[in-house]
């Protein structure tokens, strides 16, 4: 069973190897981080959503935005989309899943804010619908995915693709490359 846990700790390494090797990445990691300090000075917000565990990686990183991350700073305004489960729940029944992002986008979206889809495969419906209404309303749209990007691939102004076909490690670098940007964003935007 030790080699099993050294092994699945390697492949996670090496993951997160190939983007520290991946000079495209680094420089879109870059790009958004600049893309999102200039949403907040212009009073932006950062609206995040995801399915099942990318659910709980959206809502753990906008919750490092909206709450603190290194420093003890002023909130910025950051929501994973998912939080209302009776919005959730009640769109989802009365229309169907694939509206509960576009949705909420088209209430709560405005021209200049950012929109953080993660989905693992590229492929959430949910999340493709979204990225639709957000480009309509003029919201700059970041996707975080696996290797090929999926089909969200063709709607994102910036995609963060973790060069990974395996669904827990492309997780675990997700949270790495959005604590890298926060801790970027907040040592920009706060001037720390």
């Amino acid at each position: 069973m030790q080699s099993k846990i050294q092994d699945i700790l390697k492949a996670s390494i090496l993951t997160k190897q190939q983007v520290l090797e991946n000079e495209n990445l680094l420089k879109t990691m870059q790009i958004v981080t600049d893309k999102i300090v200039d949403c907040f000075k212009h009073d932006g917000k950062l609206l995040f959503c995801g399915n099942g565990g990318s659910a709980a990686d959206a809502q753990h990183l906008a919750a490092e935005f909206s709450g603190r991350f290194y420093s003890d700073r002023e909130p910025l305004d950051a929501e994973a989309l998912h939080v209302n489960t009776s919005y959730l729940t009640a769109v989802a029944n009365d229309y169907s899943y694939n509206e509960v992002y576009a949705r909420i986008v088209k209430a709560k979206g405005r021209k200049g804010d950012i929109l953080i889809g993660l989905s693992t495969s590229g492929n959430s419906g949910n999340i493709i619908e979204a990225f639709k209404v957000a480009k309509e309303r003029g919201l700059i749209i970041i996707g975080f995915t696996g290797e090929t990007g999926g089909k969200m691939a063709a709607y994102c102004d910036y995609l963060i693709n973790i060069p990974s076909t395996d669904t827990p490690r492309i997780q675990e670098c997700h949270i790495t490359v959005g604590h890298i940007i926060c801790q970027l964003v907040e040592e920009k935007f706060f001037e720390l």
